[in-house]
């Protein structure tokens, strides 16, 4: 009983502790650079800035301690809207004041509008956000985003975009390409400047593996594939970087990928529901599971993945694993042999724990 008792107050100590080292934290970050600064230090918040962007901009200008702390208070305070303009700032302003001024805005420009486009989604899923906030026709930004024309300037801009989008059996050759984000632009931006505001950020995020696409047997093109993969099949960077390391055993050993996500993609069906061993067996470029498609990955990417799932397709944990199988809440199983593989399935199943 008194080792109980002992154990429950070391308990409440360390928690107390914790408690106190995170207010203690909040506290610092939240507070401003210096008190008895009156230097004034202006900040220019670009169009097309997400907040990631506005963090580093603030940190690098030496008024907000950490950026990444930015982001978590901007979260914490539902503060979704950053106005780009120019702003006169001060170190002696705390994060809450400077968060307040940038929701504000110098003056409020009913010409801006903050857009979101989500991970995980398609190139079709963007045109219909991009549709819906500017008022473009659906129809035209679907076949404005594949012309053929407009796609070769640029390939001709970015590095990273060649000949592998143009190929005739990929769906959108820029699928994969478009990084998720928030961003602001004018209401009366231009489509083709929406996608170059994208693509740019899509280069700052590949710009640290470049010496590692120049010696690899993957190209970007396969990479971003990979990513976008793994971020409709995991929830976690842990789990991803997993997930990849399977898909390159595999790979390696000619066995198809099996990847169901490939198979929605491929048919163009929403996952919302189990598929037929029809559909499963049906040949198409994006569909791993098919027997056409043995040591083979998908023609090109299946959606737009994150920068974590961009991460995972660069950085895969090694392992002996060559199956993996996700429950309902999740949760991914794995295994080596397609035998244990098949039990573990049917134990999810049989605890209606089933995706479906």
């Amino acid at each position: 009983m008194k080792k109980k008792v002992k154990i429950t107050i070391i308990i409440i100590v360390l928690l107390g502790l914790i408690l106190i080292a995170g207010s203690f934290l909040y506290t610092y970050f939240l507070s401003p650079i210096d008190k008895n600064s009156t230097a004034v230090i202006e900040v220019k918040v670009e169009q097309g800035m997400t907040s990631r962007d506005i963090g580093e901009l603030l940190e690098k200008r030496g008024v907000i301690k950490n950026k990444d702390f930015f982001l978590v208070y901007l979260k914490l305070n539902e503060c979704n809207s950053l106005k780009a303009s120019t702003y006169e700032l001060k170190k002696s302003m705390n994060l809450e004041e400077i968060v307040d001024t940038l929701c504000k805005g110098n003056s409020y420009n009913e010409n801006i509008i903050r857009v979101t486009f989500k991970e995980g989604k398609t190139v079709k899923d963007y045109m219909k956000v991009i549709s819906d906030n500017f008022g473009y026709d659906y129809d035209t930004l679907i076949k404005d985003i594949n012309d053929r024309t407009y796609l070769q300037t640029l390939i001709e801009k970015y590095w990273f975009l060649d000949s592998d989008i143009l190929d005739e059996n990929i769906y959108y050759p820029l699928e994969g390409y478009l990084t998720p984000d928030t961003y602001e632009f004018n209401k009366n931006t231009e489509f083709k400047k929406i996608i170059e505001v994208l693509l740019d950020h899509t280069d700052k995020n590949l710009a640290p593996y470049k010496n590692k696409i120049n010696n690899s047997k993957f190209t970007v093109h396969e990479y971003l594939t990979l990513a976008s993969m793994t971020e409709l099949e995991g929830l976690n960077s842990k789990d991803r970087k997993l997930i990849v390391g399977v898909f390159v055993n595999r790979l390696n050993l000619k066995m198809n990928l099996g990847s169901d996500v490939t198979t929605y993609y491929g048919l163009q069906k929403k996952m919302d529901g189990d598929l037929t061993t029809e559909e499963f067996n049906k040949k198409n470029y994006y569909n791993t599971r098919a027997s056409s498609m043995a040591g083979k990955l998908p023609i090109g990417p299946i959606c737009n993945p994150s920068k974590v799932s961009i991460d995972a397709s660069f950085n895969p944990t090694d392992s002996d694993y060559l199956y993996f199988v996700a429950d309902k809440n999740g949760k991914i199983y794995y295994n080596t042999t397609n035998q244990d593989h098949l039990k573990t399935v049917k134990e999810i199943k049989e605890a209606g724990n089933w995706i479906w």
